[in-house]
């Protein structure tokens, strides 16, 4: 791959990663601690992440525990959950929280695989906004006779090459994420 490329090789790869940490944050009706990375708590006036001011674990397929190293975190934390968009209801016993995800209904699965498959197509179109920037680019060196014009014929076949991978990695991501939302 030419070097030329390789600035938007690497906004493209920023975009497939993007991708997969919204889907991370997804809730497929199986407990996943990385559900959690988001939220920040108040600690000492400082705002930390939850990883940071506990231990997370996933003792059942549907429950995430979150065990605070110092049991006056548990209230702060608990309304930290209760504030997010995560729809769930933190159960506490003085020393653990533990987290409950419901059996997603039917409809829910459809609608979560709605919006896994729009989160897909804003990553592809931001990857084909990169080609646009990249070949556009390249035609003003042309313009500039800074390269020749099969030059700038081979770099915009590179970069469209590029651009068909990094669709299709989302593609397959967009897939794993779906069958995973649909599997009860």
């Amino acid at each position: 791959m030419d070097a030329r490329l390789d600035q938007y090789s690497e906004r493209m790869r920023k975009s497939v990663d993007n991708l997969k940490e919204e889907y991370a944050t997804i809730r497929a009706g199986r407990a996943n601690p990385h559900l959690l990375d988001k939220l920040r708590v108040d600690y000492y006036g400082q705002l930390s992440s939850l990883q940071s001011v506990a231990n997370i674990s996933v003792p059942e397929a549907r429950i995430i525990q979150i065990q605070p190293w110092e049991s006056k975190m548990i209230k702060e934390i608990e309304k930290v959950i209760m504030a997010s968009d995560l729809g769930l209801t933190p159960n506490n016993d003085g020393r653990v929280i533990r987290l409950i995800f419901p059996e997603l209904t039917e409809e829910r699965r459809k609608e979560l695989v709605k919006d896994v498959k729009k989160k897909a197509e804003n990553a592809k179109i931001a990857v084909r906004n990169i080609r646009r920037d990249a070949n556009d680019s390249f035609k003003k060196m042309e313009k500039a006779s800074e390269i020749s014009e099969d030059e700038l014929k081979l770099l915009e076949n590179e970069c469209q090459e590029l651009t068909d991978s990094y669709v299709a990695e989302i593609d397959a991501v967009m897939e794993d994420k779906s069958t995973e939302i649909l599997t009860v």
